[in-house]
């Protein structure tokens, strides 16, 4: 089979491979239908990140399931699924409490299409995909859902609600800051879209970019270009811009007693914090990686609802055979490669 290979900064190949089999009755054999960038491929593409070539790529899909293990019994071949980018086993301590990322049955950071267990699971953009634990790790989706819509789910879409969700159960109504950018910026979008769904009280989006301004105030936020010292307060924050001046900006606009959650990542020295007035305004500040898993079923069922439009947030869709091309052209938010 041929999967999707990162050779360098700015060079991709289709590489022939074998193709995985079942390795245990738990196990499901699926075919990627519809895979979506992540923000972070961009920097991966660009030789930018810290994971070094080469490595099969892409970790955002739905997918058809092609066969399944003895073991699975409520899912079957032909069923349109959404495939979670981070490898979890589903009956760990970490697990069974919905922290999926950190699953302490399967080698830390597994993934696929990046990270150190790369040459085991591979990525997305190849003819067939191994899942170890199919019935805990597969979600599948609803009838009349479009597979390219909700591609992303597998980790932007839920990153993004990840920072709104939860606090937005505990603080219904409330006002929410998302500060965006970072690499192609789709995360601080869908986070403004899925804030505007849950029934946020207003949402403010900041970023210089003007095309996804117009994106987000389709998705039904106020919008800045400017990226002020402080605006609000607001009781639910987010950085996802990936600058020390939207992180700083994004604190300082968090109210008393409010939260702010970074979904930038920050390879470089670490920026600096308003420590002191979040300590004394008792912010709750969160950050790391997201457990996609447990997020997943969020936005899918917001997305077959209705409530949330995430195709608007989709720069294009291209075809199986155009994804080197495609990745390579640069300039897109989110970009969907179909076959």
């Amino acid at each position: 089979m041929q999967q999707l290979t990162f050779t360098g900064p700015d060079a991709l190949e289709w590489r022939d491979v074998d193709e995985p089999r079942l390795h245990s009755d738990r196990a499901a054999l699926v075919r990627p239908l519809a895979v979506a960038t992540c923000d972070l491929d961009a920097l991966i593409i660009a030789g930018a990140s810290p994971f070094q070539p080469p490595f099969a790529i892409g970790h955002e899909c739905v997918a058809e399931i092609l066969d399944v293990g003895d073991g699975v019994g409520s899912l079957q071949p032909g069923q349109l699924v959404s495939v979670p980018f981070q490898i979890s086993c589903g009956a760990c301590e970490a697990c069974a409490a919905g922290r999926t990322a950190n699953c302490s049955g399967v080698a830390f950071m597994s993934t696929y299409g990046f990270g150190p267990a790369v040459e085991q699971w591979g990525g997305f953009l190849a003819d067939v995909v191994s899942v170890p634990f199919a019935e805990h790790m597969l979600v599948p989706i609803p009838g009349g859902l479009e597979p390219a819509a909700v591609a992303s789910a597998s980790d932007n879409l839920s990153d993004a609600w990840r920072a709104v969700g939860p606090a937005l159960a505990e603080q219904p109504g409330a006002d929410v800051l998302v500060v965006g950018g970072a690499g192609p910026g789709s995360i601080g979008l869908y986070a403004a879209g899925l804030a505007v769904a849950l029934g946020a009280g207003s949402v403010m989006y900041v970023d210089a970019d003007e095309r996804r301004r117009e994106t987000a105030a389709k998705l039904g936020a106020g919008t800045l270009a400017e990226t002020p010292r402080r605006l609000g307060p607001y009781s639910v924050t987010v950085d996802a811009s990936a600058d020390p001046d939207g992180l700083a900006l994004a604190l300082r606009s968090t109210a008393p007693d409010g939260v702010c959650t970074s979904t930038a990542i920050y390879f470089a020295e670490q920026p600096p914090m308003p420590l002191l007035e979040m300590y004394t305004k008792g912010i709750t500040f969160r950050t790391g990686r997201v457990n996609a898993r447990d997020a997943m079923p969020h936005v899918i069922e917001l997305a077959a609802s209705g409530a949330l439009r995430p195709e608007l947030v989709t720069t294009a869709v291209v075809p199986w055979a155009q994804a080197p091309d495609a990745l390579l052209e640069r300039g897109w938010t989110k970009l969907v490669i179909t076959r």
